[in-house]
């Protein structure tokens, strides 16, 4: 009873209470929802605004550097070489295994090589007329600013702060190509280490041998019979010195070493140290890097070219510590080139095929000493056998173009074995951007740094703002 008469008591003032509390609820919850509304629109125009910040970085120079990511397709058709053999020959055995494109490219007779090798005429540089416009031209003799054909081959670039200069340093092979013996590969006799300067990467001036060749002791490492490839040099905050590395060899590649030389110049002249095999190893395709804290590395093929091999310098740059760790192990690459970008170490490799061409491969790892992991075929446009054959080039050095970050040169040779002095340059843009198209080639999973991609052009030149800090 006491219960019933609660509740009726109660029972009339629920209704109206109940009413009330309803519409508090929908006030405050009404209040709230245009609060949080203003607060998402407070959050999201904050968010925006960051989202625009951070994108004008790559915005700013995403005009500069669009023509140099443009996919260029090339198309080309060669009449198939005719067979040479008497017809009775040709009856006895048949017809012989048609010759790929390559085998055509190294046949100095064949209409594929005339193709990639163009004719003198075609020429590019400061000195010919009506060709001021610094295009670069990849695979056409390029010319210094004395009219004469640049001879700085398997190269690398310096910038040195105090000049304000790049200076490209490269093998001289101005000299008759021949073989040593009947199956050994096409050699020029050492002539030395050329070297040249620019301002503005396209007009060179020859500044001369700086580590010339030894004509009269065979007993020397530079002895003109032996092998100089490669030439690298990286300036010495500590020592105040300029010092090259390179890849010392016997004209039958058994040496396997690198050699040393030091200057006080960027010009040279460089004075020979001596040569060694790093950490007790063979090495012969190499390079040397030098990072953003002053450390420098030497990257070497080793082991009849089967890995790479990594380790840092001493301070002074004239020899390796004891630290080395064995990179792509098993994968056959050489001619290294190693660059760096937002703290990502990057590096281009080759295959070992001689001086025929053959398929890049991008590599990355998030320290110098590795891991490393494969990301692929850096190679865009042109077409798939350009592609397939880094558009019949090698890679030797890539720089970075400090006004246009994640933008850089990516340098190589296109070697001419029927005559090596008569080797072309392609130098190409390659910019680092964009998601990994292949897995890591370990865990499966997709690294979170972006792909590098080397992209084809005919005729192609540095956007404004490229040197800007």
């Amino acid at each position: 009873m006491v219960e019933t008469s609660r509740s009726a008591a109660v029972a009339p003032c629920s209704r109206p209470m109940t009413r009330i509390l309803a519409g508090s609820r929908c006030s405050c919850l009404a209040v709230w929802s245009l609060v949080g509304f203003i607060l998402m629109i407070h959050f999201f125009t904050h968010i925006h605004r960051d989202d625009e910040e951070d994108v004008l970085v790559p915005l700013s120079h995403l005009s500069d550097i669009r023509e140099l990511e443009e996919v260029e397709e090339v198309t080309f058709h060669f009449s198939p070489p005719r067979d040479r053999r008497s017809p009775r020959a040709l009856k006895r055995k048949g017809p012989r295994k048609p010759p790929t494109v390559i085998d055509e490219f190294l046949d100095e007779s064949s209409e594929v090589h005339a193709f990639f090798f163009p004719n003198r005429k075609t020429t590019f540089g400061p000195t010919k007329e009506g060709n001021n416009s610094m295009y670069f031209y990849p695979g056409r003799v390029w010319l210094d600013t004395d009219g004469n054909p640049i001879q700085a081959h398997g190269g690398g670039l310096l910038y040195d702060d105090r000049t304000e200069t790049y200076y490209w340093y490269g093998e001289n092979k101005d000299g008759p190509t021949y073989h040593a013996h009947r199956k050994s590969a096409a050699r020029v006799d050492i002539i030395g280490v050329s070297c040249y300067s620019s301002k503005d990467l396209w007009m060179w001036t020859n500044e001369g041998i700086v580590l010339p060749g030894v004509e009269t002791n065979v007993t020397h490492d530079l002895h003109k019979s032996n092998v100089l490839e490669r030439p690298k040099v990286i300036y010495n905050d500590k020592t105040d010195q300029y010092v090259m590395w390179m890849h010392i060899d016997d004209a039958n590649y058994t040496k396997a070493a690198v050699g040393v030389a030091v200057s006080d110049s960027p010009t040279g002249p460089f004075t020979y140290l001596y040569s060694m095999r790093p950490h007790g190893c063979e090495s012969r395709d190499m390079t040397i890097f030098k990072d953003d804290d002053g450390k420098a590395f030497v990257i070497y093929s080793s082991e009849d070219n089967s890995e790479l091999h990594i380790g840092p310098l001493t301070d002074d740059y004239l020899n390796v510590t004891r630290v080395m760790r064995r990179i792509l192990v098993g994968r056959h690459r050489e001619a290294p080139a190693l660059f760096k970008h937002q703290g990502i170490y990057y590096m281009i490799t080759s295959g070992c095929t001689g001086w025929a061409p053959n398929k890049a491969l991008a590599h990355a790892a998030e320290s110098i000493m590795g891991p490393w992991e494969t990301m692929g075929n850096p190679c865009v446009g042109g077409n798939r056998v350009l592609r397939l054959t880094t558009f019949f080039s090698q890679s030797t050095f890539v720089a970075p173009l400090p006004g246009l970050p994640g933008s850089f040169v990516f340098m190589a040779d296109r070697w001419n074995p029927s005559e090596l002095k008569d080797s072309r340059y392609l130098w190409l843009p390659l910019t680092i951007g964009g998601l990994a198209d292949e897995p890591l080639e370990y865990n499966f999973g997709f690294p979170h740094w972006s792909r590098v991609s080397i992209y084809w052009h005919k005729r192609w030149k540095l956007p404004e703002g490229w040197r800007t800090e």
